[in-house]
């Protein structure tokens, strides 16, 4: 079984969540392979330039036929703001009102996906003045008020004051942070930390991409020894063992398949430590041996 967390909405939410970005026509296939290996989560958005959204939908009616519900799934989707649109495929009026948008994307979504709600809507990223954080923000609360997401986050906000602000402000307060965790933002140590002390989860994505440099450690090549496991199967345990909830996009079952076996073992607490080490002090990183 997926290991769960609870959300401040009280939503069990799986410890690894399936990412379909860049997946294009191979969305269906791998979003089913995924859910029937055992993954539970899955992570799209209704952004065309990067997601094909319609095939997650697919997806759904067949697992659906083959027995797995959509109550079996945690289910998120996510509003695009323009700036991250690809013009010639805006899924709403882009002349329109920001709450229209947000109003009108959200449509799109449950069109796309076959479902009256989900688990989990995100604002793709932050607005700006905050004055359109807040609009789209409250536009999102609309929705979560009657029931077509069961809680709300938002994505690419790597500024605790303007997430601190947001959950301020906010009437229905964020669930999850989702992050690219690399170094260039300091591994959002202080905001991790604040969405601890508050209850929002964070999740991690293109965790691997972003760490060539820490995988190839010598470090983690100790790691992989000690336990007979892969470079991305220790980072992920890893990110589960600190409370980071990974985005995973692979496309093969055998990847697939290592994913899911990151539950299989627990890294020591000085191990833990050691990586942490490693990713928060670079001097560190610079002073070891890379194979």
């Amino acid at each position: 079984m997926m290991p769960t967390l609870t959300t401040n909405q009280n939503i069990t939410m799986p410890a690894l969540i399936y990412g379909t970005a860049w997946k294009k026509e191979r969305t269906a296939d791998l979003v089913e392979m995924a859910i029937l290996s055992g993954f539970r989560g899955i992570d799209t958005a209704c952004q065309p330039k990067h997601y094909e959204e319609p095939l997650v939908g697919e997806a759904l009616v067949r697992l659906a036929a083959g027995g797995i519900g959509r109550e079996e799934l945690f289910l998120q989707t996510k509003f695009t703001p323009l700036s991250g649109q690809d013009p010639k495929q805006i899924p709403y009026d882009p002349n329109a009102a920001l709450e229209v948008q947000v109003e009108q994307s959200f449509k799109t979504s449950q069109r796309n996906l076959k479902t009256d709600y989900v688990d989990s809507l995100v604002l793709h990223s932050p607005l700006f003045p905050y004055a359109n954080l807040s609009t789209v923000w409250s536009a999102m609360e609309k929705i979560y008020l009657s029931g077509g997401t069961r809680q709300l986050g938002i994505s690419n906000c790597y500024d605790v004051e303007l997430l601190k602000r947001l959950y301020r402000d906010a009437e229905v307060k964020p669930s999850v942070v989702q992050n690219r965790f690399y170094d260039q933002s300091g591994y959002d140590i202080e905001l991790r930390a604040w969405c601890d002390e508050v209850g929002i989860l964070y999740q991690s994505f293109w965790s691997l991409t972003a760490n060539p440099h820490i995988l190839a450690s010598r470090e983690f090549f100790a790691l992989t020894q000690e336990y007979n496991k892969t470079e991305a199967q220790i980072l992920y345990r890893y990110l589960n063992h600190i409370g980071i909830v990974p985005l995973i996009g692979s496309t093969s079952q055998k990847h697939i398949t290592e994913d899911l076996d990151i539950f299989s073992f627990e890294l020591k607490a000085d191990e833990i430590t050691a990586i942490s080490s490693l990713l928060f002090d670079p001097q560190i990183l610079h002073d070891s041996d890379v194979r």
